[in-house]
């Protein structure tokens, strides 16, 4: 008999009466192929919405009135900037005051985006582009690292300026190391804007020509005080034909990034990893939408059953699309006033005092090599199960009602509880669940899934990690309104 990891929570051993509903591993390829497509926020986000209306989800404007629009066991999305999505399931046995079962995490990544003007002078033959680390993008990790670009795009189009994903996949940035040969000037600290300068071509027209080749080119490109002179030509004529743009004029502004083309990837003697980028914390972001997919085909419960995906975590969650913003108060406010019949002031007080959140962002694995980095019983492995979060300063929402509520979950699903705590002498990260929290007053938990590598642009997962958080936050979603009238109030 196969025994639990020695840091898994001490009741968190699966109960034999309980059945599979979820098969983990069916998660595993498609998990990939997400990873791999939707490298940027935007496009990450323009997935789970096409996934959700699939599965017979309706889009929400914030603009609109929602009033004649929710009703009981409808599914519903709506997103924000494009790159924060809210979707939820009104279950047909809801009364106003019941709560909500919450998942709540980020979707952004950390990365190097281009600056407003990103087109810099050719330097020793060298066209570069102009971008600033988002978080903490172009650390030690990018490089010497295959870089694709995309992001948004806004075109106007018949008098409307329309939105337009665009993705160039092929490696077209690096950013060279100094070998070692040079000696100290290669050993760094490295200064972010002057050493860490994407290359993206060569021009060495000033060795035969003393003209400038990019000033007649941004000619051609829209002409004088347009957006993309500003910005580096080849790039601009790259872009509009991937997106079938002739009139380059017509392209008004956009957002893009940096982000490594190497596909995500089965790794390991039985193929037991996966090897990606960008997985703090898309991994947890997809794992939340399918479990709300699973359990959106009954909408016989009683509560609201909810998924936040935030923007913006990775540098505070202080902008209207992240988790400090208004976004799901507002979200759960309309919904809760469209279905009620008393809409009195305590209604939404009550919904909140009767849901709950699971803060679920990624965190760490245990390292083999750094063992000693870790607390003894606090050190979470791979293709095991979700990971509670722990923190006696605040980071992190966990406490002993909030995680023996979540292990009578996991209880119910067959699913293991392990359990993270940083060392004394290190620094915490935070989530999103204390904003939400203090915020609301809804009672949470911090749990995620364990990668290793957090912050680089390569991490590692288990191969089942993906399946496994699915089970877990369906159990969640299924489960959760029963096992909240074990609790006494």
């Amino acid at each position: 008999m196969a025994t639990l990891p020695t840091n898994a929570h001490p009741q968190s051993k699966p109960s034999a009466s309980r059945t599979e509903e979820v098969d983990v591993a069916a998660y595993t390829a498609p998990f990939i192929s997400f990873m791999t497509k939707n490298p940027t926020v935007f496009h990450a986000v323009d997935h789970f919405s096409g996934r959700l209306e699939s599965h017979g989800f309706k889009r929400l404007s914030e603009r609109s009135l929602w009033t004649h629009e929710l009703y009981r066991g409808g599914k519903y999305y709506v997103s924000r900037n494009g790159s924060s999505l809210i979707a939820f399931v009104v279950g047909d046995k809801y009364r106003a005051g019941n709560g909500a079962a919450i998942i709540a995490g980020h979707v952004d990544a950390l990365t190097a985006r281009l600056k407003p003007i990103s087109k810099l002078d050719t330097k020793a033959g060298y066209a570069q582009l102009g971008v600033a680390p988002y978080a903490g993008g172009l650390n030690f990790t990018w490089w010497d690292r295959d870089l694709g670009i995309g992001g948004r795009v806004l075109v106007q189009e018949k008098g409307k300026i329309v939105t337009k994903l665009v993705k160039l996949n092929w490696p077209i940035a690096r950013i060279p190391t100094l070998a070692p040969h040079f000696g100290a000037a290669s050993h760094g600290p490295f200064n972010l804007e002057t050493q860490m300068v994407p290359i993206v071509g060569l021009d060495n027209s000033n060795i035969f020509s003393a003209g400038d080749d990019e000033k007649l080119d941004s000619a051609v490109l829209g002409g004088e005080g347009t957006f993309v002179d500003t910005q580096p030509p080849r790039l601009v004529k790259a872009i509009a034909k991937e997106l079938e743009i002739q009139d380059y004029s017509t392209i008004v502004n956009w957002e893009l990034e940096l982000f490594d083309v190497q596909p995500a990837q089965l790794g390991g003697l039985d193929k037991e990893f996966i090897f990606a980028g960008r997985l703090d914390d898309k991994l947890c972001s997809y794992s939340a939408i399918e479990a709300l997919l699973a359990s959106s085909s009954s909408t016989t419960s009683g509560i609201i059953k909810v998924v936040g995906l935030f923007d913006d975590e990775e540098i505070g969650s202080q902008l209207r699309q992240g988790a400090r913003g208004n976004f799901l108060p507002s979200v759960l406010e309309r919904t809760v006033e469209s279905l009620a019949d008393d809409k009195g002031p305590n209604i939404l007080a009550q919904t909140y005092a009767n849901s709950f959140l699971v803060s679920a962002d990624v965190t760490h694995a245990v390292n083999p090599n750094f063992l000693d980095a870790y607390l003894k019983n606090h050190a979470p492995r791979l293709n095991v199960g979700l990971c509670v979060a722990a923190d006696p300063n605040g980071h992190m929402t966990t406490d002993a009602i909030s995680t023996a509520l979540l292990q009578r979950v996991a209880d119910k699903v067959n699913a293991t509880l392990q359990v993270f705590q940083i060392r004394n002498d290190s620094r915490s990260g935070g989530t999103v669940g204390p904003m939400l929290s203090s915020k609301t007053g809804i009672r949470a938990i911090d749990a995620g899934l364990a990668q290793l590598s957090m912050h680089s642009i390569r991490a590692t997962t288990g191969s089942l990690d993906p399946g496994l958080g699915v089970k877990i936050f369906k159990g969640f979603f299924d489960h959760f309104e029963e096992v909240d009238k074990e609790f006494a109030d």
